[in-house]
């Protein structure tokens, strides 16, 4: 009989069993419903103790998986060069009282430039690398290499919040055509990287600080552009939150820009 099965406890409410194994319902001459339920032998609990263990070490093992796999580059979108023709044709805006609209060639056409794209002039992580690339401002004036930043924003005083820890010019890009040609974002995994924190701190014992107003995702790079038709000598893809650029490769790459008056003249 079905109420006979091992491991089932039959649920019903008392009454008489026929033949066939059916609960007779003494009341109506019928049947009265019956479920079947499985019997859970609670006697030994360490049963349920090994699941809740079981469950709890795979919650952990994915867990740090998932943390493992934050920290590399797997995940990571790979940054798209820049051509130089791509670069030119990028229309720029100054940030006077009456905005100018100039082509982005005009930069570094005569002398070179080096270019930072800021990912957000509030961030401190920016504002640590815009003060590291002030630092070459001198050495740059003797090679006679301007140093320029652009923004993708203009949101209140931003800008002029940020230009004391920036030593140069900063021009507007309102189309984000400096973080292309495929814009790169990095979201809410770039809080679980140890690469980011370490970042973080660095930027903090250094005395930086900042907000949290505008666009932060989108990430930035800096650029050394050489004269003319030299070409783009230095591209740096900011691939986290404060990855900043070798001070030492924008020199480098920096000293390589020839003017255009000495470009021409060896044509």
């Amino acid at each position: 009989m079905l109420q006979d099965l091992p491991g089932w406890e039959l649920l019903c409410s008392p009454g008489p069993w026929d033949h066939s194994g059916r609960l007779e319902d003494s009341t109506s001459g019928g049947f009265a419903v019956w479920i079947l339920y499985p019997a859970l032998e609670l006697e030994d609990p360490s049963f349920f103790t090994m699941g809740m263990w079981s469950i709890g070490a795979g919650a952990l093992g994915a867990a740090a998986l998932a943390l493992l796999l934050a920290n590399t580059d797997v995940f990571l979108s790979k940054p798209q060069k820049a051509a130089l023709e791509y670069l030119e044709d990028i229309d720029l805006k100054t940030l006077e009282k009456e905005p100018r609209t100039l082509k982005a060639k005009e930069l570094w056409e005569k002398n070179g430039a080096v270019i930072m794209a800021v990912r957000r002039p509030g961030c401190f992580l920016c504002r640590e690398e815009a003060a590291d690339l002030s630092s070459l401002k001198s050495m740059l004036d003797q090679l006679g290499v301007p140093l320029y930043a652009v923004v993708k924003e203009h949101i209140r005083t931003e800008v002029e919040d940020f230009q004391p820890y920036f030593k140069g010019e900063i021009f507007l890009d309102e189309k984000k055509k400096f973080y292309g040609p495929q814009r790169r974002k990095m979201m809410f995994m770039g809080f679980i990287r140890l690469g980011v924190w370490y970042n973080f701190f660095r930027a903090w014992n250094g005395g930086f600080s900042g907000n949290l107003e505008g666009e932060g995702f989108i990430l930035g790079g800096v650029f050394v552009v050489g004269s003319g038709k030299q070409g783009i000598l230095l591209e740096h893809r900011e691939k986290e939150f404060g990855d900043k650029v070798n001070l030492l490769s924008v020199l480098e790459a920096a000293k390589m820009i020839k003017p255009q008056t000495l470009a021409s003249e060896k044509k």
